[in-house]
């Protein structure tokens, strides 16, 4: 006879510890498949055109990524309730103020408003990053974006690179070299 409450609270402890968060999917999405990479860098969009997705930018108006366009574009997907993208913010926020870094637009997945948005980075001390609203998600959709935080690398024609699944040290050496692949700097 197995023991019910403890079973519940290993599977509990299983999934509170996945190292990234999976996106709360749409009715009518599916969710993550098995070729899908769980964490590290994804190759298999390379080339691909950055989508046109309205979103809100930093200034709240509509906009779409093109507007980025013209330096390496660094754009991360994020949400307030996924703490891999929470831990991950920081060392964006460090990224962006580097000299010669690509330019760095972190993108809210979350449904709130610009002030729930801009009150939730200045509360963890996030000053500086490119803040941008998808209340729609329909970036992340575009995408095909099952798991946050997801960095996607453009560069300056608006090509993808590569893209990042899960939370990345944004200023170790593992990013250094990833952002070299478009003339960001190595280190600093």
């Amino acid at each position: 006879m197995t023991n019910r409450p403890a079973v519940l609270l290993l599977a509990s402890l299983v999934v509170l510890s996945t190292p990234a968060c999976q996106q709360k999917p749409a009715e009518n999405e599916v969710t993550q498949s098995a070729d899908e990479p769980s964490k590290g860098v994804d190759r298999s969009h390379k080339g691909e055109a950055m989508p046109d997705s309205p979103l809100f930018n930093g200034d709240e108006n509509e906009a779409t990524l093109a507007e980025a366009k013209g330096k390496p574009l660094l754009v991360n997907l994020w949400a307030s309730w996924c703490a891999p993208c929470v831990k991950e913010l920081p060392t964006l926020d460090a990224l962006s103020r580097k000299p010669g870094a690509p330019k760095v637009i972190a993108v809210s997945e979350d449904a709130g408003n610009r002030t729930s948005v801009e009150a939730f980075l200045e509360s963890h001390k996030i000053t500086d990053l490119e803040a941008w609203r998808d209340p729609k998600m329909s970036l992340s959709s575009a995408l095909h974006v099952q798991v946050m935080p997801t960095t996607v690398y453009y560069d300056a024609s608006g090509k993808e690179l590569w893209r990042y699944v899960g939370d990345l040290d944004w200023t170790g050496e593992e990013a250094a070299k990833l952002l070299s692949e478009a003339g960001a700097p190595a280190k600093g």
